[in-house]
């Protein structure tokens, strides 16, 4: 069996733009280094003296220190390369990779093939010191007579530009600000994990959060403005795609895509993310989240200036960002409004006449908002511009698919339930989503899940997800993504999610290979006011499309307005209704309920207040239909049994006592103890020539509820009497 070599170079990669290790062009080189890991401690010493790093102390093998120590001596080894190849300044850098042996060192290049032979060249000295000699000057004119290779073709962009990351958030604020860049008149392009986009239409579809993203929009003819989506991945593996933006915007960070390319905590993937921020000019402005500490902590590393968002006004950074002459967005008093030490808060819009914010519900919608105003402000943009941008930019699958796109599907017999469809690609786009759902779904109703991620995700990221639809959705099936299992079995992956299920108490589910097949599962399971929410990503377009045909439509914001409103258990006409029952004279009452069910005749709940309106003025006998027209009409609780009691009371007022008991009976054992049931009840039986059993009825409500000392000395004795009543 051959060993493993004590030293070797496992990736030499071209790192084009900006990126983890300076704001310029790099070479990047991954170490492998077990060899001096191990070595003797005093042969480390006697090395460290011949190289100048006299005062050195590797540490004892295999220890921390060693892998601090052998750091400094693959620094020591590049620039050593690099002088005697000719170059007398380099910019180096190292760093500790996940595992002890393991170490990245990165230096910035001019010339693409001189570069990427001095990269090559590292192992092999390091491996020559390592046996006792030096090859310094030999690979060192190997690298001087390689071909010099072309210089960094990076783009230095002439128009405005914003770099747009986050691990939630930076696709919804890449589309929010483009749209605000077009309705301020601008020819706007974009780049994301959706493709690249002029003027709302895909030119070319794909994953283009990476530095080709960048190239085609800011080489697309007659581009005014460009912004680009800038995803962790790229960043990492061939760096930013232009040398400066005029706003970076980081929207979150948290853990997504762990184990991957070296970034094995959230720290490191925060420092990813805040590439962006280092590559903003000294007089642009770095948009950044004020409630993540990880990303407000990015202001520190920055030229740009400060402009944080925040839901909370009170937030500490919100001061902060002032405090350094920066500016703060956020919500105040319900209006999203931009803040400026000495200035009057200036309220652009309120989160209400936003649609993307779901009447306020998508709290990361909120956010996402935020950030794109602030933004689109900091790039210059008409105020009036974003203003428009904001009001006029829909949640839905023309303006931005498949990010809290909702719909409604109405069926034959009435009902109607909401479909939800979301990337939800995380467990803080789980919480989002469940949020939302539960925001929108009537009282008493359900929500049913579609569960599935991509494989690449942590086992303790996949639990956890399981954990948190398990404790949040009614009902779940796995809705898989087949294209993005990414090194995984569909059979592992559920695993996983199944074992956070479970913390959750959730036996099993249901599994569909596809996201529309899970999609399909749950609908006809879905009763009236129920939402559906489908994680999706893979089959968006099948999933708009069959829903399309199954006479699906995308809800409008004042859809959603009148979704939200009906969860809290109150009508989009609560005001108005509120003031009918206001009003002291019973014919102006009746008239004013008659309008506004005549603005909606359809309206169970207006039906439900007009009948009401007609009871409470003694017209008994007008109101009993129109409550039995309500019920009929999918009248929903709490207002359901309210009618049934009303409509049982006017029966019994119009001579029809019997239906009006038998009615008040069933009511009686869906709701027991309720003593306005049982003193209704016990009316309809008095009038129905059974007193007795009126009395023995409300004696047992009586007791029921009574606590005093009389009551609890004779309840036997009262409950007995009762008895005997009922009996006679």
């Amino acid at each position: 069996m051959t060993s493993a070599p004590a030293v070797s170079a496992t990736e030499v990669r071209v790192l084009e733009g900006p990126n983890l290790y300076f704001a310029k062009p790099a070479i990047k080189v991954s170490l492998e280094l077990p060899g001096y890991l191990a070595a003797d401690e005093a042969d480390l010493k006697k090395l460290a003296r011949s190289v100048g790093l006299k005062s050195s102390r590797p540490g004892a093998p295999g220890t921390e220190q060693r892998q601090r120590f052998v750091m400094r001596l693959v620094e020591r080894a590049t620039r050593r390369l690099a002088a005697a190849s000719g170059t007398t300044r380099l910019g180096v850098r190292a760093r500790p990779g996940s595992d002890p042996a393991q170490v990245v060192v990165a230096f910035v290049w001019r010339r693409r093939g001189r570069a990427r032979a001095l990269g090559e060249g590292v192992a092999p000295l390091l491996q020559s010191w390592l046996d006792g000699g030096d090859r310094v000057e030999a690979l060192g004119a190997q690298v001087a007579a390689a071909e010099p290779g072309e210089r960094p073709s990076i783009i230095t962009p002439t128009i405005p530009v914003a770099s747009i990351t986050g691990t939630n958030g930076k696709t919804t604020t890449t589309r929010l600000l483009g749209h605000i860049g077009m309705t301020a008149g601008l020819r706007t392009a974009w780049s994301s994990t959706d493709g690249i986009v002029v003027q709302g239409e895909v030119i070319e579809g794909g994953d283009y959060s990476g530095p080709a993203g960048a190239r085609g929009v800011l080489t697309t003819p007659g581009v005014q403005l460009g912004i680009l989506e800038t995803a962790r991945g790229g960043m990492l593996l061939k760096g930013m795609g232009v040398s400066a933006n005029d706003v970076s915007v980081v929207t979150n960070v948290s853990a997504d895509h762990l184990g991957l390319q070296g970034i094995d905590t959230v720290d490191q993937l925060a420092e990813v993310k805040a590439i962006v921020t280092k590559a903003t000019k000294p007089r642009g402005w770095a948009v950044l989240n004020g409630e993540d500490p990880r990303v407000w902590a990015m202001r520190s590393g920055t030229k740009a200036r400060p402009w944080v968002f925040s839901l909370r006004s009170d937030a500490p950074a919100v001061r902060e960002a002032l405090d350094a002459g920066g500016r703060a967005i956020t919500v105040l008093d319900g209006d999203i409004a931009v803040l400026e030490n000495g200035q009057d808060p200036d309220r652009l819009v309120s989160i209400l006449d936003v649609p993307a914010t779901l009447s306020g519900l998508s709290v990361h919608n909120i956010a996402n908002a935020l950030a794109g105003a602030a933004a689109a402000l900091g790039l210059g943009l008409p105020r009036a511009a974003v203003v428009e941008g904001l009001k006029t930019f829909a949640p839905d699958d023309r303006l931005n698919p498949g990010r809290m796109n909702t719909y409604t599907l109405r069926r034959e017999d009435g009902s109607a339930i909401t479909v939800i469809v979301d990337l939800a690609h995380n467990e803080a786009g789980l919480e989002a989503l469940m949020d939302v759902a539960h925001g929108l779904k009537v009282p008493g109703a359900q929500v049913h899940l579609g569960l599935g991620l991509a494989g690449d995700r942590t086992d303790d990221l996949l639990e956890s997800i399981g954990e948190v639809a398990g404790l949040r959705a009614d009902r779940i099936v796995a809705a898989h993504k087949e294209h993005y299992l990414r090194g995984r079995t569909m059979a592992e992956l559920e695993g996983h999610l199944r074992t956070g299920l479970a913390r959750a108490g959730v036996a099993d589910i249901e599994s569909y290979e596809t996201e529309l097949g899970g999609l399909q599962a749950l609908v006809p399971g879905a009763s009236d006011g129920d939402v559906v929410a489908l994680m999706c990503h893979a089959e968006r377009t099948q999933v708009a499309a069959w829903l399309a045909d199954q006479g699906a439509t995308a809800d409008g914001p004042e859809d959603i307005r009148r979704k939200v409103v009906a969860a809290r258990g109150e009508h989009e006409l609560e005001s108005q209704i509120a003031a009918l029952w206001e009003l002291d004279d019973d014919e102006e009452r009746i008239d004013a309920a008659t309008a506004l069910r005549t603005s909606r005749p359809g309206d169970p709940r207006l039906v439900y207040e007009l009948a009401a309106s007609l009871d409470a003025a003694g017209r008994e006998k007008d109101a009993i239909d129109l409550y039995r027209d309500a019920l009929a009409s999918g009248l929903r609780e709490p207002h359901r049994h309210r009618a049934r009691i009303q409509l049982a009371s006017s029966l019994r007022v119009t001579g029809q006592p019997d239906l009006a008991h038998s009615l008040l009976t069933e009511l009686s054992h869906e709701r027991p103890g309720s003593v306005a049931i049982e003193a209704f009840r016990a009316l309809a039986a008095y009038d129905s020539g059974r007193a007795a059993e009126a009395v023995a009825d409300l004696v047992d409500t009586l007791l029921h509820h009574a606590g005093d000392e009389d009551s609890l000395s004779y309840q036997r004795a009262l409950h007995a009497y009762a008895a005997q009543l009922r009996d006679a």
